[in-house]
């Protein structure tokens, strides 16, 4: 079963910068785009970025835009999420989804990265 493994969490002072990537395992698939979730403790999960995989357009979290950016590499089939300027209030576990059909729904999901911003 095709899943995504996110990588590049961990501990950060507030203002530093942290970037996460995000990998297919087990295999390959139709990629129409992919997102960046995020969800803090005691909170929902919220949307942070997404980037259709074709075109490159990349949308924004209003709240997130401006600090973190959203990235692909096709060669590699790799998502990144670059983030800077982090503050406290960024500490969640950051999830990687992708959308393999050509529906709003995100049908695969990684198993999450935690991002913890000390201040």
């Amino acid at each position: 079963q095709v899943q995504l493994v996110e990588s590049g969490g961990g501990l950060v002072p507030a203002g530093g910068s942290l970037r996460l990537s995000c990998e297919p395992s087990g295999g390959t698939f139709n990629t129409y785009a992919m997102g960046w979730f995020r969800q803090a403790p005691g909170k929902e999960r919220e949307w942070v970025a997404a980037i259709n995989w074709s075109s490159g357009s990349t949308f924004y979290s209003d709240s997130m835009k401006g600090r973190f950016t959203i990235s692909r590499d096709n060669a590699k089939n790799t998502l990144y999420l670059q983030m800077s300027s982090l503050e406290p209030e960024d500490t969640a576990v950051y999830y990687c989804a992708a959308r393999t059909r050509p529906t709003p729904k995100y049908d695969v999901w990684g198993q999450g990265t935690q991002v913890t911003v000390s201040s």
